[in-house]
């Protein structure tokens, strides 16, 4: 690939990874969403609408799109959280294709189906970097929290969370706010990048792509949507000059393969741990290595 195609993969690889991470925060509290592709688009062409028409400032702009982005997913929580299962996802698929079916119908604010321009001042690796830090501490700092101990409470077993003294169904409105926020912030800036915005940017293949980041990446950690989001849309990118277009195949067995002997992705803080205990455990005796405990001689 020439210069330019390698930082254009760049960016989209962050975009990808601002909407793995926006599926990252719902799923994270036990809800399967992909209405974060619904929110991006939503933001997008508000903001789209709203910079042509007003000239709002970069900054400006970006949190219309985060703020926008939040109160969908509030409204969306408010809606769908009291579905189970395959039907709260089901549910948020169709808000994708709806979404869709919005923008072709409200010609006067979207451009119908042939879309609308752009302006691309947030285009730029500087606002797409500070975007990813920004989730990312956000996410860090929340891990930490008694937010994230109820989260992964809820994740795992809401009915015994719920036992302890957790409400799930109040973490997952936190959850889809989160959502929603970063959602809105990855179209924006999406639409920034491709300075284009039609039907089609935000659709279910844009939603099923980052969903199999996080798969790929790991949904136990937030680092693991954006390893992901980086590897699944370079990898793709390198194979198709070698296999052409069957590069998708070569890329569909790697995920299989890792959801069959890698479940909780690449990025497996759990793993690792595991790995460093055998290393202690099969040390020598007399090795005093880092954590082993050195024991007092009693004296006779």
């Amino acid at each position: 690939m020439s210069t330019t195609a390698w930082i254009t993969t760049l960016q989209f690889a962050g975009v990808n990874a601002l909407f793995a991470l926006s599926i990252y925060a719902s799923l994270w509290t036990g809800v399967l969403s992909l209405a974060p592709i619904f929110f991006g688009s939503v933001s997008a062409f508000t903001f789209g609408h709203l910079a042509g028409a007003l000239g709002l400032p970069p900054f400006l702009s970006l949190v219309l799109g985060v703020v926008v982005g939040a109160a969908l997913g509030a409204a969306t929580a408010a809606l769908v959280i009291r579905l189970h299962s395959h039907y709260l996802a089901m549910a948020t698929i169709a808000m994708v294709l709806i979404g869709r079916v919005l923008i072709v119908n409200l010609s006067d604010f979207t451009g119908g189906a042939t879309g609308t321009l752009i302006p691309g001042e947030l285009g730029t690796w500087a606002w797409l970097i500070g975007c990813l830090v920004v989730a990312g501490f956000v996410l860090a700092r929340l891990a930490k929290s008694r937010f994230g101990l109820a989260a992964d409470a809820v994740r795992e077993d809401a009915a015994v969370a719920q036992t302890l003294g957790v409400a799930p169904r109040r973490i997952q409105l936190v959850g889809f706010i989160i959502s929603g926020a970063f959602g809105g912030a990855a179209g924006v800036m999406q639409a920034s990048f491709l300075q284009y915005i039609g039907p089609d940017t935000f659709y279910t293949g844009l939603g099923f792509v980052t969903l199999a980041a996080v798969v790929l990446g790991g949904a136990f950690h937030w680092l693991g949507p954006i390893v992901g989001a980086v590897v699944f849309t370079i990898l793709p990118e390198l194979l198709r000059d070698a296999l052409g277009e069957y590069d998708r195949v070569v890329t569909g067995v790697m995920l299989v393969v890792i959801i069959i002997y890698m479940p909780r992705g690449l990025v497996d803080l759990r793993r690792l741990r595991l790995l460093r205990a055998r290393s202690r455990a099969g040390a020598p005796a007399g090795a005093n290595g880092a954590g082993d405990t050195v024991r007092p001689e009693v004296a006779s």
